[in-house]
């Protein structure tokens, strides 16, 4: 390990707020497929992405049980959704300093790899993995709290917004038009299905999301085509 790759995973440990006491989980967690192709070994973190995605279901569905205990399953699968989308987990993980930790294939990484929202989404589910099995269910609930603790008190989280909702009746007052989605592809082994959406207004494509079920990835398609809609009317 060379002192530039010690110091990044130091800087994600410090915001983190958790020491690895087994520093190879880390390196793990931040090694995408395209590395270890490339260096013809090794282990990816697409298994640890698959363990903290259920971690961080969990965890979460545990903050919202709690807090709002007068929401019905529907509100918090909601704000839940809106909690764990590929916006909301690459905002997080950036801030996180993640991007910059990445292990990537060259191609990758010449590609904006470090930036890509997908990427930054699946370590950061992997980190939380890594911090499981490295400090356990403590540990890792502690670096959940710090990181989406803050994201329930914005209004749009805390309301469990319908996205879909709210981008037809403004796509209706501002363009004088519904939007349609598109089912782009679906990924993922079976136990791990990804589905990617791309929402429109007419001809314009507007955003994409993706999501464990279809209909997870049109909310998170139409938060997207939402931030773009940012100040027109």
């Amino acid at each position: 390990m060379d002192n530039s790759e010690h110091d990044n995973l130091s800087g994600i440990e410090e915001k983190l707020g958790y020491r690895f006491k087994t520093r190879t989980l880390l390196q793990e967690a931040l090694t995408h497929r395209t590395y270890v192709n490339e260096a013809g070994g090794g282990r990816d973190n697409q298994r640890l992405e698959f363990f903290g995605d259920s971690v961080l279901d969990f965890l979460l569905s545990e903050i919202l049980l709690t807090r709002f205990p007068g929401c019905r399953e529907g509100e918090l699968t909601r704000m839940r959704a809106a909690l764990v989308d590929e916006v909301s987990l690459g905002r997080i993980s950036a801030a996180l300093g993640i991007g910059s930790g990445l292990r990537l294939g060259r191609g990758e990484d010449k590609g904006g790899g470090r930036e890509k929202r997908s990427l930054l989404a699946d370590a950061f589910e992997a980190v939380l993995a890594a911090v499981y099995l490295d400090g356990g269910i403590e540990s890792a609930r502690s670096v959940v709290n710090g990181c989406f603790l803050p994201l329930l008190d914005s209004h749009e989280t805390l309301s469990g917004r319908d996205f879909k909702t709210d981008l037809q009746e403004r796509a209706r007052i501002v363009r004088h038009e519904l939007p349609s989605y598109r089912l782009k592809e679906i990924s993922g082994p079976d136990h791990d299905r990804r589905f990617t959406v791309e929402v429109y207004l007419g001809d314009q494509r507007m955003g994409e999301g993706t999501g464990r079920s279809k209909k997870e990835a049109e909310q998170a398609a139409a938060r997207a085509a939402l931030a773009m809609m940012k100040g027109e009317g």
